[in-house]
């Protein structure tokens, strides 16, 4: 029988070899992930995908002098000859327009969540409610004005910008002081709503009502001087983004709700400019929320191939302690085995999770696995009643990766002390082992040149120390 150390080297060895299917398990669990990741992707443009609501934005239309220089031929009547002299014109042409934001600017966002699916893929998705008040202050529109600049006020328009207006579903209604004004798709090539105002220095209160579907998430950016957002949903599962987190949140099995408060200094967008900021606002003052699936499947089986190795290492170091001394030793291809099967587990959960769900699948390979490797142990590998102890490891095993991949923020910790446990178990048990060995027959040479020396000589035993120099 090899000696106790050189067992261990080898099964550690084994133990490394174990990366390579848990890699292959890897790239397969990979693959399924980026398939379920682009069902969402495209069940989620088709229902509107995500959206990002930026706006509302006065927009009022200048015209204005401009000088042009340019060169015109002359005949000279004297001598017929023809020279370029420069002439000078100005003519009244349209300038940059004025772009104002809101004053005050209310948001309001209800959504309401269900479930779309593709193939074997559960995509979800929501439909919502945005109702929006705000004002503006057209007095500021006059300081921005050139010479000779005129601001034309019967052509202002209201624009408020989205994602993809094809996600526009159910009421799109504005009303300037209660009365009803017409909206049309923006001609310029970007999402949006606009509407023809005419003179809207007269105009009070604006209500904007919007019905939208989308799916991932949902932002707004901060356009007013003061904004104040909310946003409810039924879905429980909330994480906010972007550039400002909530000022209050209410998270429930039943669905969440936030608010947001945001003066306009914390925003880098200017009340009236002649220059559009909305893609600004957009790119760095947008927030909102996300609606996250805790706990993806495929993630937590992506956790269980990483932490494989260290659930395979501690079912060989059980093997290898209850062995015992007695009859042959595992042979290293029943260790292979084993690891194989311990790396089938995880495939064999992502597949039935597919089907069934998370627990029930992890439930059912755990026990498969489970009662294989038991039955193994008793029947392949001899061990009898031992055999026990291999299954109540593996099911203690199971049941702490399970807590492992329910829980990520806890998921370090718990690995972390399983492994310390462990070693801590095997240096226990392992503490009266002779790891080089039963004494071999014949001489033995002292470690290091050291210790003592016997060589047996006619029988009789040599003086203990350092041999006679010849």
């Amino acid at each position: 029988m090899r000696a106790i150390g050189t067992r261990f080297l080898i099964v550690g060895l084994l133990a490394l070899l174990m990366f390579i299917p848990l890699f292959f398990v890897s790239a397969v669990i990979n693959d399924r992930a980026e398939f379920s990741r682009q069902a969402v992707r495209e069940v989620g443009a088709e229902w509107g995908g995500s959206q990002l609501f930026s706006g509302p934005m006065l927009i009022i239309p200048v015209e204005g002098p401009v000088t042009f220089t340019d060169t015109v031929s002359v005949t000279d009547p004297a001598t017929g000859q023809v020279r370029q002299e420069p002439r000078t014109r100005t003519e009244i042409r349209p300038r940059s327009p004025v772009y104002l934001l809101p004053q005050r600017f209310d948001l309001d966002i209800a959504t309401a969540t269900q479930m779309r699916s593709r193939g074997i893929f559960d995509v979800t998705v929501y439909t919502g409610e945005a109702e929006a008040g705000f004002d503006f202050d057209t007095d500021a529109a006059a300081g921005l004005m050139g010479e000779g600049e005129t601001l034309l006020w019967d052509q202002a328009f209201l624009r408020f910008s989205v994602t993809e207006n094809r996600a526009l579903r159910g009421d799109t209604a504005l009303s300037v002081d209660g009365r009803d004004v017409p909206l049309e798709p923006r001609a310029d090539g970007v999402a949006g709503v606009t509407a023809a105002l005419g003179d809207p220095r007269d105009a009070g209160d604006f209500s904007l009502t919007l019905g939208f579907n989308g799916a991932t998430d949902l932002a707004a950016t901060p356009m007013g001087r003061t904004t104040v957002v909310t946003m409810t949903s039924d879905w429980p599962h909330p994480s906010f983004f972007g550039a400002f987190l909530p000022d209050a949140s209410a998270i429930t099995e039943d669905g969440f709700e936030a608010s947001w408060t945001i003066p306009h200094l914390a925003r880098p967008l200017p009340q009236a400019a002649r220059e559009d900021f909305d893609g600004i606002a957009r790119q760095n003052s947008a927030f909102g929320v996300r609606f996250f699936q805790p706990n993806d499947f495929y993630s937590q089986a992506y956790r269980a191939a990483r932490y494989g190795i260290l659930f395979i290492a501690l079912t060989f170091l059980t093997v290898l302690l209850i062995e015992g001394r007695s009859g042959s030793p595992t042979h290293p291809v029943q260790y292979i085995l084993i690891g194989l099967a311990q790396s089938i587990f995880v495939l064999l959960m992502v597949s039935y999770a597919e089907q069934i769900g998370f627990g029930p699948a992890y439930a059912l390979s755990a026990a498969a696995t489970t009662v294989l490797l038991t039955l193994f142990g008793a029947v392949g590998l001899k061990l009898g009643n031992r055999s026990a102890v291999l299954g109540v490891m593996l099911a203690v095993t199971y049941g702490v990766l399970y807590l492992i991949l329910r829980s990520a923020d806890y998921a370090l910790l718990a690995g972390s002390t399983l492994a310390f446990l462990a070693l801590a178990l095997t240096m226990y048990m392992t503490r009266n082992e002779d790891w080089y060995g039963p004494a071999r027959e014949g001489p033995r040479r002292p470690w290091l040149g050291g210790g003592k020396t016997e060589v047996p000589t006619d029988g009789q035993p040599q003086a203990q120390g350092n041999p006679p120099a010849p």
